[in-house]
């Protein structure tokens, strides 16, 4: 992350924002990038004044929406056939596995999934795909899709800037209180994300006749 944290700052801030926008975006339409990493590295950037933190969370929060919604169409057109064809393809990321607990999660919680799978890595990868392919109501798709990226997006980015600024305050002033506020925050907010992200991966089962109910049917 250090080095991609050191190629970012070389850039222009436009520039970094398209690159936030298009690396999230992509990812989104089930493509494996490390969204994530690029996010983080802009917001601490952000955190030391190159770039300005509503425009990464605006650039990040748009290629995840956007993403999601080309994603989303892609999976309706392809189906079931265009997930196992990007698990041939990639795998490790994208395998039988993997797409066998993603469809679990959509089919036991709908687009609570596509909300909160934004914050576990394998689900902002196949939230949008995996979504279409399964026939959820668009609307019903575009309104969790639209919550969960400008919750990841803002959340994320303002998270670690704050923690970024009360860390250079606290090297300057030694400022305890403000770095330790920040950090417990950040940790407390960022541990019930992922804890409610994954309790519903892992609860994830099929009913008790062994199907799987499409999302877009309950």
């Amino acid at each position: 992350m250090v080095d991609v944290q050191h190629w970012l700052s070389a850039l222009p801030p436009g520039v970094l924002y398209l690159i936030v926008a298009g690396v999230i975006g992509v990812e989104s339409m089930g493509i494996p990038l490390p969204g994530e990493i690029v996010l983080v590295s802009s917001a601490l950037l952000a955190a030391t004044g190159v770039v300005e933190p509503e425009w990464v969370a605006t650039a990040a929060a748009a290629g995840a929406i956007i993403g999601d919604s080309v994603g989303y169409a892609v999976g309706r057109r392809g189906g079931r056939p265009l997930l196992q064809r990007l698990g041939r393809r990639f795998p490790k990321h994208l395998g039988p596995a993997q797409l066998a607990r993603a469809e679990q999660s959509f089919a036991r919680h709908g687009v609570w999934a596509v909300f909160f799978g934004r914050f576990v890595a394998l689900l902002r990868i196949l939230a949008g795909p995996l979504a279409g392919a399964l026939h959820v109501p668009y609307r019903r798709f575009l309104v969790a899709n639209a919550a969960g990226g400008l919750v990841w997006a803002f959340g994320t980015t303002y998270l670690l800037f704050s923690v970024g600024r009360a860390a250079e305050h606290w090297l300057k002033d030694i400022s305890w209180a403000g770095l330790a506020l920040a950090v417990l925050a950040g940790l407390a907010s960022t541990w019930w994300l992922r804890r409610r992200a994954r309790h519903l991966e892992s609860a994830a089962v099929p009913d008790e006749a062994g199907e799987r109910v499409p999302a877009g049917d309950r």
